[in-house]
């Protein structure tokens, strides 16, 4: 039977101390399918050695519920788990579980992905430290097959250099984030994104409209890109999600950088899609923009089928970049 709200697994009482001086944290994992991977995201979130209260709510998307009752939930955590009733898909997921906090502080974590230890006690002192910051991430060590590369953001990063670039070091699974932001000027995640695709750049580019965003710089999060991905081949969402956010951000028009980066993206989209009309056409924007635009010429290549898709993505991903 579906679940509308939050199910708590435990809730204990006790708090030390230090965590009545602490904000709580409500950590919001969205999954669908991948039970052996969440029970891993979810062990290393309720292990953090953070003093104050962590709520932890697992939304399930298009799938029935796990109960989850097999993990050990430690003293002063919580655990929860409640079905998507928003719209299907990443954005609503997590919108549903923003709703259903009860934490001053909103983190993000995939799945997939793992916590360090000391995430979020070094990023809430971090944040202690500068408060005007809208959003706090932090580096990544990404795990690909036989190799980890860890990924270390700028300190701090503007409007200006999200439109430029978007900075792939600040993953969302390291976001922290305050509840009252998503609720009110910033907004919740855009559930119009098509297949949510680029939503965690779409809030990028919102919080840092409204003050910069803060790194922490270590690699707090172990992102797994051993693993296939819901994304890896469905091109027409990659596609259709970034001309959506080139539209949502007339400032692109004045960042050739920016607007190169994203054209030369949405090429190749359509170059794996096997639209070799419209690839030909958005590499051309992006080469006008900026003749140096590598997933332009990338494109290219595969619209003269010089190169499967497949290919350079896989070649890619071993360095632990992506197209």
């Amino acid at each position: 039977m579906a679940v509308t709200r939050a199910a708590f697994i435990k809730r204990e009482s006790n708090h030390t101390m230090n965590a009545l001086h602490l904000p709580g944290v409500t950590v919001v994992t969205a999954t669908r399918g991948r039970p052996k991977m969440l029970r891993a995201a979810v062990s290393a979130i309720l292990g953090q050695d953070y003093p104050g209260e962590i709520e932890l709510i697992v939304v399930f998307d298009q799938t029935e519920i796990d109960s989850l009752d097999d993990v050990v939930v430690p003293e002063g955590r919580l655990l929860g788990t409640m079905s998507n009733t928003r719209t299907p898909g990443l954005a609503g997921g997590r919108n549903t579980g923003i709703l259903g906090a009860h934490h001053e502080l909103i983190a993000f974590c995939d799945d997939d992905d793992e916590w360090m230890p000391s995430k979020l006690s070094k990023q809430v002192d971090a944040w202690n430290n500068e408060p005007e910051a809208t959003l706090v991430a932090s580096g990544i060590r990404i795990q690909t097959t036989g190799s980890a590369y860890d990924r270390l953001p700028p300190r701090r990063a503007a409007f200006s250099d999200f439109l430029a670039s978007r900075i792939t070091e600040i993953h969302p699974s390291t976001f922290l984030i305050r509840r009252a932001d998503l609720l009110g000027e910033l907004g919740l995640i855009d559930e119009q994104l098509p297949n949510s695709y680029g939503e965690d750049y779409d809030l990028l580019l919102r919080a840092s409209r409204l003050g910069h965003v803060l790194s922490v710089l270590e690699p707090l999060t172990l992102v797994h890109w051993d693993r296939s991905s819901f994304f890896t081949a469905k091109w027409r969402g990659v596609a259709d999600g970034l001309t959506y956010i080139l539209g949502k951000f007339p400032e692109f028009e004045s960042n050739p950088r920016g607007s190169a980066r994203m054209e030369g993206q949405i090429a190749f989209a359509q170059a794996a899609m096997g639209d070799r009309a419209s690839a030909r056409r958005w590499a051309r924007h992006a080469l006008a923009h900026n003749p140096l635009q590598m997933r332009a010429w990338a494109a290219l290549i595969v619209s003269v089928r010089l190169l499967p898709p497949a290919t350079l993505v896989r070649l890619v991903n071993l360095r632990g970049r992506g197209l």
